[in-house]
């Protein structure tokens, strides 16, 4: 598994995780206040609107941004479906598109991220579980929530890959952790940089990561959703917030005090951050306007009974509210 092997490489570099969001900046109050509810919040490819905040951009597109953390997809949504957030970050796209066909006020703003290197499976050093063929029905593996992607993933370890192990919500990565080293759960999932300081001490042997299921390669499994009520009352709002989210991710990717500000706020050396970016979170994977094998995301999901049936053409061009980039 060459994930694996890459995670490998960059464990030696990745510390643990002490999650935290950095303090913003005091905001004009002329500027449009949006929401935001982040699954998986210190998740590099999540960070997008809490560094734009603490860069100014999305001030300078004239919108402050309220964020906060969720466990994973099914407790992002629910403020979505309820118009207690405007926005959710980090949701699994068959989540989303099951919330959608069953008449929930959620559309898609962006894409989120593609691809599913970037989640793993792990165990405890002492367990005798080394790869996911040796699970068995007595044995159980962690998801985040119902609907997210690490529950997608799971599902789908099961569906293609023959793994029998009772599928088990944990919530997030360190409630997980603990779960996991008191042995109330066989193997347990992550997103780097948690985990990688467990790992590179020998306390954690991770045995899978999301690549390991071939359908779900090069797919959009993650989007940004938007309230649909608020996305028809504050246009224009919306369209200046993914003009600063794109901004914001150019900027992640060019500037060196995006680095820092995300090193600082899960206290990490910046080298490590670097090296981790560049072997898990490529630029293009993280792209608001990457929507990549929808048809095999659908199919996927019909697959693992998440949805009826795929959404039709009319049902995506409803689903998909991206505005377009400035020219």
């Amino acid at each position: 598994m060459k994930v694996i092997e890459r995670w490998t490489c960059a464990i030696a570099l990745v510390a643990s995780l002490n999650c935290g969001t950095a303090p913003a900046p005091a905001q004009d109050k002329a500027l449009d206040q949006l929401t935001v509810a982040i699954g998986q919040m210190e998740n590099w490819a999540n960070q997008v609107a809490t560094l734009g905040m603490r860069a100014g951009i999305f001030q300078k597109h004239g919108i402050e941004l309220k964020t906060y953390g969720t466990q994973g997809a099914g407790e992002t949504l629910q403020p979505i479906i309820a118009g207690s957030a405007d926005i959710g970050v980090g949701v699994g796209t068959a989540a989303a598109m099951r919330a959608f066909a069953k008449g929930a006020p959620v559309r898609a703003l962006a894409a989120g991220f593609t691809g599913a290197n970037d989640t793993y499976w792990y165990v405890r050093p002492d367990s005798p579980i080394k790869t996911l063929s040796d699970l068995t029905a007595l044995n159980t593996i962690a998801y985040s929530t119902n609907g997210s992607n690490s529950h997608v993933l799971v599902l789908g370890f099961a569906k293609e890959l023959g793994i029998r192990a009772k599928a088990t919500p944990t919530g997030g990565s360190p409630a997980t952790m603990t779960l996991v080293m008191s042995g109330q759960i066989d193997v347990g999932w992550g997103v780097p940089p948690t985990g990688v300081e467990e790992a590179l001490q020998g306390k954690i042997r991770i045995i899978a990561s999301g690549a390991d299921v071939p359908a779900t390669r090069n797919q959009t499994l993650r989007l940004v959703v938007v309230n649909a009520d608020a996305l028809k009352a504050k246009k224009d709002v919306m369209t200046r917030f993914l003009q600063a989210y794109r901004e914001t991710l150019d900027w992640m990717y060019t500037s060196p005090d995006a680095v820092r500000y995300y090193a600082e706020t899960v206290r990490k050396p910046e080298s490590a951050i670097r090296e981790m970016v560049r072997q898990f979170y490529p630029k293009e994977a993280i792209s608001p306007d990457r929507v990549s094998n929808i048809d095999k995301v659908m199919a996927v999901a019909v697959m693992l009974k998440l949805l009826d049936a795929p959404l039709t053409a009319e049902q995506l061009v409803e689903f998909f509210q991206i505005p377009p980039r400035k020219k």
